[in-house]
């Protein structure tokens, strides 16, 4: 059951400015808060939606800031809603101090515009007297964690961050799922995948026509869209085409075909500029029948790819 149905809190990662620049202030005044360039007072602005919200409002933030992608204007869009909109009170926000530690502030109140501060779209906190540190968090929270952008949902963790409060000390070992991976070795070296092509990008098969999204704080890895995350998202390098990329551990079933459909609509409505084409590659380390069929199927620009996972002892 989620909390959302439950009413238990959530968990958000927030970064308060490079390098926690804004962290005292927000300390000091008992606040959160984003700033992307939205000079005015959103109140009464936030739908229950992202879309209707990301409608009205990346237009005009693309025509006040004509220097921005729609990429950029969609992230800015979203999580000026996710902050402002979504966050519900109660909930609790992870705030790194740049000293690899988090400070927890927990919501206290709604949405309110301060133009004079640093961090002009607030929320109004209360600061816990705990912190936790990032050597207690298992890898692949840590690896979530240190995702780029300003705001991240941390639900995959609610287990994990609810042991974490209690004031137990936790580092979880990764859970290994025989239906979809077929051992724990494969699985240890696979978790790395997302780490290993965007660190290798330009020795690719993408590299030579695409770049990893990099575009005003953001970079294309975890890229929030509605209910999901896109692991990997890349542009041509002439602009006219979205390639979004999703990294599946072991086998993959026809079900991902689904899930990247879903994306690439979602990218098209929320993040694609005017005449930008979008694109799908699933990776995995096998496919099957069915997702062949699947991806015949969906007559949609979806391809897939299969890696490899291969040692070389040296004596």
């Amino acid at each position: 059951m989620s909390s959302a149905m439950t009413g238990e809190p959530r968990f958000f990662r927030l970064y308060l400015g490079r390098n926690a620049a804004h962290l005292e202030d927000c300390l000091e005044k008992g606040y959160i808060g984003v700033d992307f360039d939205f000079d005015l007072d959103l109140t009464g602005e936030f739908p229950d939606d992202w879309r209707p919200f990301n409608k009205k409002w990346r237009p005009w933030l693309m025509e006040r800031h004509p220097e921005l992608s729609g990429v950029a204007a969609g992230l800015a869009c979203g999580m000026t809603w996710s902050l402002s909109g979504y966050m519900r009170i109660g909930d609790l926000v992870l705030c790194p101090d740049g000293l690899g530690s988090y400070r927890i502030a927990r919501i206290a109140g709604s949405y309110r515009y301060n133009p004079d501060s640093p961090l002009p779209h607030q929320r109004p906190v209360e600061w816990l007297q705990f912190t936790i540190q990032r050597s207690s968090l298992s890898e692949q929270m840590w690896r979530t964690m240190r995702v780029p952008g300003t705001l991240v949902d941390l639900k995959d963790y609610q287990s994990e961050l609810q042991l974490l409060m209690s004031g137990e000390y936790s580092r979880p070992r990764i859970s290994v799922d025989d239906s979809e991976v077929q051992d724990a070795m494969s699985f240890a070296f696979e978790s790395h995948l997302e780490d290993f092509i965007i660190e290798n990008w330009a020795s690719t098969e993408f590299g030579r026509d695409y770049d990893i999204y990099t575009e005003n704080g953001f970079k294309g890895t975890q890229i929030p869209v509605t209910g999901g995350r896109l692991d990997i998202l890349a542009v041509s390098k002439d602009q006219t085409e979205l390639l979004v990329i999703e990294l599946k551990r072991g086998r993959a079933s026809d079900s991902v075909v689904g899930q990247m459909l879903r994306y690439l609509a979602l990218v098209e409505e929320e993040l694609a500029g005017s005449g930008q084409s979008v694109r799908g590659v699933i990776i995995a380390l096998e496919d099957d029948l069915n997702i062949r069929y699947a991806l015949k199927a969906s007559k949609a620009a979806i391809k897939f790819m299969r890696y490899e996972v291969r040692f070389n002892l040296i004596g």
